[in-house]
């Protein structure tokens, strides 16, 4: 899983819903115990701004963790 993609499920698992605001920054722990900021408000709309030609896989991955698209 991405880094993005990890920092969405915590974000989710937080709040219990993928309405990132635009601007906001979600902050991770990687494997590597460094912590990372990732620009997750703006990550999320540019996935919901191009759901139609991103892969199955991504759009099942997000789907999973309570993205919804409209």
């Amino acid at each position: 899983m991405g880094d993005e993609l990890s920092a969405a499920k915590q974000f989710y698992e937080r709040e219990g819903h993928l309405q990132v605001p635009r601007k906001h920054v979600e902050r991770t722990v990687g494997e590597d115990q460094e912590e990372r900021e990732l620009k997750l408000g703006a990550w999320i709309g540019n996935q919901r701004s191009r759901a139609a030609t991103l892969s199955p896989e991504r759009v099942e991955q997000l789907t999973a963790i309570g993205m919804r698209w409209a």
